[in-house]
């Protein structure tokens, strides 16, 4: 086993536990500050606090300046730390913070020319809640982003035939093997899309997917936190395993640590650092 993969490995053993936030309150807050005080390894974290039903709830931000002192509009990379109830969710999304906390530390050390946000949000599987919060709050004060990156379920591989599955219509332009990693954005993204394919599919196969009208043509792949970005106007994009449409475990008290593949979830990490790093 690399350094790396038992970096993600170590992650994954402190915060694959229960942690909805209504279901399993001390889960939920532990995850939370495990995620902060990894973070706080690198530089300040900031918290935006949002409202929900009368309970406050935090999304966590980590700052990264840019390599030099030019002004650029910041790159976003979030995942969701909040579960369903009754699930450790090592996939959903467990896989995604671990990968978001390795960012944290490569990133910190290796500036890329863009000033980055990593973005822990919470209140995903309550609908996008924290995303759809923070997403309002730059659009108010007229703020622009380079991108928006979603790491959602990242560390699910199966790798039989007819593993994988599709809404319908794309079972025809895609593979039937689950051994991929999906790259899902909006028309405006394809440049990204195409980059981040060319630099990742060194290190893990990889497909990506256009997904026009904000997705609403095809709304699986408005399931996570980069939805709230496009529909505020902002070029934004999914990092996914494609979630239910493999993983079997999803949403499940048995999606949990041993059903993940890290070489897999290793290979995305890596691959994801080559085409962050590069991007023009």
């Amino acid at each position: 086993m690399g350094k790396l993969q038992e970096r993600l490995l170590n992650h994954l053993e402190k915060i694959v536990i229960e942690r909805n936030p209504y279901y399993a309150s001390a889960g939920h807050l532990f995850a939370r500050e495990y995620i902060r005080s990894h973070f706080a390894k690198f530089g300040e974290v900031t918290t935006h606090e949002f409202e929900v039903n009368g309970n406050k709830h935090q999304s966590l931000i980590l700052q990264i300046a840019a390599k030099d002192s030019k002004q650029r509009s910041p790159l976003i990379i979030g995942a969701h730390y909040d579960t369903v109830p009754g699930c450790v969710g090592a996939d959903d999304n467990g896989s995604g913070v671990a990968v978001l906390l390795e960012l944290a530390e490569y990133l910190s050390t290796h500036p890329t020319k863009y000033p980055i946000q990593l973005i822990a949000f919470d209140m995903e599987e309550y609908g996008l809640l924290g995303s759809a919060a923070y997403a309002q709050k730059l659009k108010q004060e007229k703020q622009k982003i380079r991108l928006m990156i979603s790491l959602e379920m990242l560390g699910y591989c199966d790798r039989t035939p007819n593993s994988q599955h599709y809404p319908s219509g794309l079972d025809k332009l895609y593979p039937n093997t689950g051994d991929f990693i999906g790259l899902i954005g909006s028309i405006p993204t394809i440049p990204e899309l195409i980059h981040l394919q060319r630099h990742m599919k060194s290190m893990v196969p990889c497909e990506w997917l256009p997904a026009g009208w904000r997705g609403l043509a095809i709304p699986d792949t408005r399931r996570s936190d980069h939805a709230p970005f496009w529909d505020t106007g902002y070029k934004a994009l999914m990092i996914t395993d494609t979630a239910n449409m493999r993983n079997p475990h999803y949403h499940k008290s048995s999606d949990r640590l041993e059903t993940l593949d890290l070489e897999f979830l290793t290979n995305v990490c890596q691959g994801l650092i080559t085409g962050i790093t590069s991007l023009k």
